[in-house]
């Protein structure tokens, strides 16, 4: 059976859409306490104080922990640490509405793992990037500049031109599972990050943080700045799961009638991350010496160097993916602020106010703090494939 392996270089969220709200659990000796609802339900179903507590639930923004912080430390069903005592500090002067947390992916069966559907998104979009032509991005320029109105996927029509679609898409020779579901224990932490942006000083850009609602504060004080809060697994974590490849989209027949040249397996589908992953990296890199983020500067530094190692041995790729990784990681072109590209999203009424101020595009990016120091770019992580 071939099996791939997953290794996180920097702090990854693979999520399925869930959030703890603030009244899901509580902060108690520098970790997150989620909260064993049924438990406590069952618990306080015995006495008279279940509709106190329901009625705290249904009112508050978060609980009171001088009431209830003994549910906490005596009725929680898992314990996630932060990544730094600091967090728990800021955590306490946050405003409730940005003290949900997105949580790692569920197995049903209990463990945290990463889905199949999100591994083989960066494989396509980079797939996507290394094979679509000038033309083909100036026929999409084209299509929308003709439309009444945006569409609400506007990449369907390149991904259709360059991947094909449905049954005859090239990324379906390629077969990823999901991985194996691994204990959260020690896997993941809470970790703190902040959204970094540019700020126009005269003729200079200097770095600045955003504070929400007000837009963005001076660098010199990120800790004024809005944080978000994240169960992510730490670097180090490894997945497993099994692929395969498809025998039947190999054969020569099937290649004569979908008009393709080669089947596109796990190879082709590394070569081109890689080739990705280097494009974005450059683009990173850029930012973080322009903004003056040392240490996340020292980071890609460091994935740089682990991109040359995949390259040479020849078995994986390196991918970014999942939440706060930002648009340039997401989308078919590393480089999002030059042309053709920019041409495409002014036709886009969501990115067309942002690219009249002539600022660099984009701006921000979610940056996560290690040791309450702006550290590394989140999402990074290496894909070995492993054939019998």
């Amino acid at each position: 059976m071939n099996r791939y392996r997953l290794t996180v270089l920097t702090p990854l969220l693979a999520g399925d859409g869930q959030k703890l709200s603030p009244i899901d659990y509580m902060v108690w000796k520098d970790q997150v306490n989620v909260l064993d609802q049924r438990r406590i339900f069952q618990l306080l179903a015995k006495g008279p104080r279940l509709d106190t507590y329901l009625n705290q639930i249904r009112k508050a923004e978060k609980l009171d922990f001088a009431s209830w912080g003994g549910y906490a430390q005596n009725y929680a069903s898992r314990r996630i640490p932060f990544e730094h005592p600091s967090a728990a500090q800021y955590y306490a002067r946050t405003s409730p509405e940005h003290l949900f947390i997105p949580t790692f992916a569920v197995a049903p069966a209990g463990g945290i793992y990463v889905p199949g559907s999100a591994l083989k998104g960066p494989l396509r979009t980079a797939l996507l990037m290394e094979r679509a032509s000038q033309g083909q991005w100036q026929q999409l320029g084209a299509k929308l500049q003709a439309a009444e109105r945006a569409p609400r996927q506007p990449a369907l029509a390149l991904e259709a031109m360059v991947l094909g679609s449905g049954g005859s898409a090239r990324t379906r020779s390629l077969l990823l599972g999901d991985s194996d579901p691994i204990a959260p224990g020690g896997a993941t932490r809470i970790y703190l990050l902040r959204t970094s942006t540019l700020l126009e000083r005269g003729k200079r850009l200097e770095l600045g943080w955003k504070m929400s609602p007000r837009g963005a504060v001076e660098s010199r004080r990120p800790s004024d700045s809005t944080p978000h809060f994240a169960e992510m697994a730490a670097p180090g974590t490894v997945f497993e799961g099994v692929f395969d490849e498809s025998a039947a989209l190999a054969h020569p027949e099937m290649l004569r009638a979908l008009r393709w040249k080669e089947p596109c397996g796990w190879r082709q589908c590394a070569a081109a991350a890689n080739a990705a992953a280097g494009q974005l990296l450059q683009v990173q890199r850029r930012y973080a010496e322009a903004t003056g983020l040392a240490l996340v500067a020292d980071s890609i530094g460091r994935l740089e160097a682990r991109l040359q190692t995949v390259r040479e041995e020849g078995r994986g790729c390196l991918v970014c993916f999942g939440w706060g990784t930002g648009l340039p990681a997401k989308s078919a072109s590393a480089d999002v602020g030059t042309d053709p590209f920019r041409q495409i999203l002014r036709a886009l009424p969501v990115y067309s106010p942002v690219l009249r101020t002539g600022l660099p595009f984009p701006k921000t990016r979610r940056i996560v703090f290690l040791n309450d120091q702006p550290g590394a770019l989140p999402g990074w992580a290496e894909l070995t494939f492993e054939k019998d």
